[in-house]
């Protein structure tokens, strides 16, 4: 598939919906139902090291703004950088992640999950550095601020339990957030996102009903 090429749906997910399934084929690192971008910035895992963990992002191009095509436009490396004033800070970075869910839940997929996407930069996890290494980097298009939408906590727990499946390395509670990889120098996915709601997500069996969000007692 050709850089930024779109090769479509392979699954039927309508406009909107949180896909209760995502097929995850761990020979070749493709998601069935997500559109597949491919993005040349990748490169292989160090030899025989597998998943083991999930790392969420949070995005926004220009910031605080959704839709538009300028997140995939950023990860395939040819987002102009005289369509906003942002993107002069950001259009010669070579960056990329795994996936996106959307806002209405639409999920893309830029790197095959067992190659290693450029998404965490310096970062730790139970004391092993460079996090790119073994890690899976999903972005959610959001804010730190702003609630995120019931059918990106629908989609990204189905592709979580996907990645489960497919990778016997990963694990429930390898799931974090990249400001708890790169303490002080990330904030995403931000206060705004449920982490106790995702989790119940990802546990509950698939096609059930997606709650609404769980606030914490004080």
């Amino acid at each position: 598939m050709a850089k930024g090429r779109e090769a479509g749906r392979s699954g039927p997910a309508g406009e909107g919906d949180a896909p209760s399934r995502v097929e995850v084929d761990a020979a070749s690192g493709l998601a069935r139902g997500l559109r597949q971008v491919l993005s040349p910035h990748w490169d292989l895992r160090p030899a025989g090291q597998a998943p083991e963990l999930i790392v969420v992002h949070g995005i926004s191009l220009p910031p605080g703004r959704f839709g538009g095509p300028w997140i995939d436009r950023l990860f395939c490396g040819d987002l102009p950088p005289g369509a906003d004033p942002y993107f002069a800070q950001v259009a010669g970075l070579r960056v990329s992640a795994h996936a996106l869910v959307r806002r209405d839940g639409r999920m893309v997929q830029y790197v095959p999950f067992h190659r290693r996407a450029w998404h965490a930069g310096a970062s730790s996890w139970r004391g092993r550095s460079a996090c790119n290494d073994f890690s899976i980097g999903i972005e959610l298009e959001g804010t730190d601020t702003d609630p995120y939408e019931d059918a990106q906590y629908g989609s990204l727990a189905a592709l979580v339990r996907g990645l489960l499946g497919a990778y016997p390395t990963l694990a429930p509670d390898h799931l974090v957030g990249h400001d708890q990889i790169a303490p002080g120098r990330k904030t995403d996915p931000g206060v705004s996102f449920d982490w106790p709601r995702l989790r119940q997500l990802v546990a509950a069996r698939p096609g059930a009903t997606i709650p609404g969000p769980i606030t914490q007692a004080t």
